[in-house]
């Protein structure tokens, strides 16, 4: 699963790095750094947490 966030939705909740921390982390304002573009299929899980905990849909899943 291919992933993009959005910067300048982010509002810095940390969410998707407690959800995922192997796919996202926080700059140091506090908005969400994407570590990898590509989930493995194990992570789905862990991975649709973070995109459905963000508050303001920062994360999106592409091509589902």
């Amino acid at each position: 699963m291919k992933l993009t966030v959005d910067a300048g939705k982010c509002c810095g909740s940390g969410q998707c790095v407690l959800a995922a921390p192997d796919y996202f982390d926080q700059d140091d304002d506090g908005i969400v750094v994407l570590l990898a573009d590509e989930a493995a299929d194990d992570a789905a899980g862990d991975v649709e947490e973070a995109v459905f905990s963000c508050p303001t849909a920062a994360i999106e899943i592409v091509g589902r």
